[in-house]
């Protein structure tokens, strides 16, 4: 039968009040599942991982690289987050639901099923990688498959649920893309390439643990060992301070490797401000006064899209 032969030929009196409404609601419908499936990439995160991998290219490079080349990069880098953040959100799924700034993703508000979320993970994952196969190069192929491997499988299954150093070890995760975005250009390597990564993996540190004392309960209420919740404020406020200078020192000693004042001023001025935010925050925590953690959270990536900048000017000038 075809649906065609019950429908009349004509209706003087307009669309029958049932169909009329089906249509918007379906198109509803449809929007809300792709705005779902959008929502398990975490489109945020995506974002600050390309702001470190077009740079790293263009210094990689010594000015800008083929357009070619960087739309593969930025197109691979971006299914390959996105293809962690998914597969994260799979994982995670028990525990979002147990915490308040999580308990609205789409696999705890049963928008996208657990099944379809790791088919589309995975769908991504093969995909990114093989673009970076295909149209880069080996290299930066492999460490764009480790790092969805090393963020899904050892960070998000076993060091984020077992061990209070879980920011730490997962940091290599998030400062992969520098690495992947120079190894596209160049098929390899360099003392720069593994400076910028420091930056990097240092940085997270005193980046993530404001937004963990914040959240602090929810980690808790989920059986999560961040440090936050397992640990003094006296060790909290001594890591910031050190992964924070350690993230601006390392900044300054990538300085010398290929960089003039274009990228050093900025960045020596941008660190000291970054370092004056997480001392202030520290005080506060050590005095028992309130403490306004998610500042030196939204000013760490400010820090961090600026010396990235400096990078691609840099490189460009």
């Amino acid at each position: 039968m075809s649906m065609i032969t019950e429908r009349p030929a004509s209706n003087p009196a307009g669309p029958h009040p049932a169909r009329a409404a089906e249509g918007p609601v379906a198109r509803r419908d449809v929007g809300a599942v792709l705005s779902a499936y959008v929502a398990l990439t975490k489109p945020r995160i995506v974002e600050l991982l390309l702001v470190t991998t077009v740079p790293a290219m263009m210094l990689a490079e010594g000015g800008l690289p083929s357009l070619w080349l960087m739309a593969i990069v930025l197109i691979g880098g971006s299914l390959a987050a996105g293809a962690a953040s998914v597969l994260n959100c799979y994982i995670d799924r028990d525990i979002d639901q147990l915490m308040r700034r999580t308990k609205r993703r789409p696999l705890p508000a049963h928008t996208v099923s657990p099944r379809s979320a790791l088919i589309f993970g995975l769908v991504l994952a093969a995909v990114s990688v093989a673009l970076m196969a295909a149209f880069t190069n080996l290299l930066a192929a492999g460490l764009t498959l480790a790092a969805i491997a090393y963020y899904d499988l050892v960070y998000t299954l076993w060091l984020k649920r077992s061990t209070p150093t879980n920011t730490f070890w997962g940091g290599a995760c998030g400062a992969a893309p520098v690495l992947i975005g120079w190894a596209a250009v160049t098929g390899s390597l360099a003392p720069a390439a593994w400076g910028l990564f420091a930056v990097v993996f240092f940085w997270q540190m005193p980046h993530f643990y404001p937004l963990a004392m914040k959240y602090k309960d929810d980690y808790a209420r989920a059986g999560i060992p961040m440090l936050p919740v397992v640990a003094s404020t006296r060790r909290v406020n001594a890591e910031i301070l050190i992964f924070a200078w350690l993230t601006v020192l390392t900044s300054l000693a990538v300085w010398p490797l290929g960089l003039s004042a274009i990228y050093g001023v900025p960045t020596l001025v941008v660190g000291a401000i970054f370092l004056v935010e997480a001392h202030r925050l520290c005080r506060r925590a050590t005095r028992g006064e309130a403490v306004k953690p998610m500042r030196l959270f939204h000013w760490s990536t400010t820090y961090l899209t600026i010396v990235f900048v400096a990078v691609a000017l840099d490189a460009l000038i």
